[in-house]
């Protein structure tokens, strides 16, 4: 199957809950707009029309796409919200995506306060095919160890753990800040704060979280923030370069085109990146994607990277 491991869609379950929140992250209702307010970054307008299901679904099929996997954006913040505040507007997102028909799977998404390896039992057992986290939960030694149990529970489900660019535990204090400043551009947090945490995520799972879950499969989503292009760096910093060539850690490609994914599956194997789109936050077209991949390596390391939940990836 060929399948876009990492879209997004704002259904009406996770809107409505984030609508009736006066504190960030929040959805207010503005001159016929929804907008989106969130800590560290600039309000952002939902287009509610181009989120049907329908329209979604038609997209995914003119790719030339068999499925679709949606998830939880992590800048929201929302897992790392007071476990009170996060739960119900997890279960809203979870409501809304697990509804849908056609061709979505859904990633699932669990509270970061009191992290609780039975949360990843749970959304399994919904059909979720795995869960995401925000790369700022795993950007360090210290936070790998503090997540050993749910990533024990996720190994032992042979489920995948999807890492997406999100804040660290930090936010609370980074939330309390407020909005970003009006002088940095639009796309200034995904060229600096993404990136960045993607790459400590990475150096901190072949550092702490290999050794510790040998069994564990990763996807990181925008091809690791280009993290294996520092393999030369890390080797002579005395890093564990040895461990670049790893099996079950995927590259999701979204937000690059040609030269960057050839450049890192120079390091890491064709048969170790994804497809994967990041839609309605990128238009994959303007990268020549996905038609520009070659498809054989891609399908063949999806179906690795979800082997064991297979049935829960393909309905």
């Amino acid at each position: 199957m060929k399948i876009d491991v990492h879209q997004h869609l704002w259904t009406e379950p996770l809107v409505q809950a984030l609508a009736e929140r006066s504190e960030l992250p929040f959805v207010a209702r503005e001159h016929g707009l929804t907008v989106l307010y969130l800590a560290g970054e600039r309000p952002y307008v939902i287009d509610l029309a181009g989120e049907s299901p329908e329209r979604r679904a038609s997209l995914v099929a003119g790719d030339g796409l068999d499925r679709a996997l949606l998830c939880l954006s992590s800048p929201l913040g929302i897992e790392w919200l007071p476990r009170p505040q996060s739960q119900p507007l997890i279960d809203a997102y979870h409501e809304g995506a697990l509804s849908l028909d056609g061709p979505f799977g859904v990633w699932g998404a669990i509270a970061l306060d009191r992290a609780d390896p039975n949360d990843v039992d749970r959304a399994l057992a919904r059909g979720c095919v795995g869960i995401s986290l925000p790369a700022g939960a795993l950007a360090s030694v210290d936070a790998i160890n503090e997540l050993r149990g749910v990533l024990a529970r996720l190994e032992s489900h042979g489920a995948p753990l999807l890492v997406h660019p999100g804040p660290g535990i930090g936010s609370a204090a980074y939330a309390a800040a407020g909005a970003a400043s009006l002088e940095d551009p639009l796309w200034w947090p995904a060229l600096t704060g993404y990136v960045a945490t993607m790459q400590a995520a990475w150096l901190a799972f072949l550092t702490a979280g290999r050794p510790r879950h040998p069994r564990l499969r990763v996807v990181f989503t925008m091809l690791a923030g280009l993290a294996p292009l520092q393999a030369e760096r890390l080797a002579c910093r005395g890093g564990p370069s040895h461990a670049l060539v790893d099996p079950l850690i995927f590259y999701e490609i979204s937000s690059y085109g040609r030269s960057a994914v050839r450049a890192v599956a120079e390091l890491v194997g064709r048969e170790q990146l994804l497809y994967g789109s990041d839609r309605p936050v990128v238009e994959p077209a303007e990268f020549g994607m996905p038609r520009e991949l070659d498809w054989d390596p891609v399908i063949d390391g999806t179906r690795r990277a979800f082997a064991t939940v297979a049935t829960a990836v393909a309905r």
